[in-house]
């Protein structure tokens, strides 16, 4: 008897693999990894599936405190999520700066 496993990529393994991560695309990924689709997923975030879809696809951005409450739903750390947001927003206003976030 086999028994399939499902495996979560953390943040640095998937920009090793797909190179730097965007929030959408980290949601994108995380919601893959679950076999989900958008409509299953974006009932576990409490948000309409066209929302998730503009989330993923990069059409809507996401503020820091949204990206905190997503990371507590599926369980992930918030630190990472609410950078990503950060520099995404950052990034598409053309500003060539990055922050790294840390426990205040």
């Amino acid at each position: 008897m086999t028994t399939k496993t499902k495996k979560h990529y953390g943040k640095v393994s998937l920009e090793k693999k797909l190179g730097p991560m965007t929030f959408g695309g980290f949601v994108s990924s995380w919601r893959e990894s679950l076999g989900l689709s958008q409509v299953e997923f974006a009932k576990i975030l409490e948000i309409s599936p066209a929302n998730l879809c503009d989330i993923e696809k990069g059409r809507q951005l996401v503020s820091p405190k949204k990206a905190a409450e997503i990371a507590d739903k599926i369980g992930y750390s918030s630190i990472v999520l609410i950078e990503l947001a950060i520099n995404e927003q950052l990034a598409l206003d053309g500003l060539k700066v990055r922050v790294k976030g840390e426990v205040a």
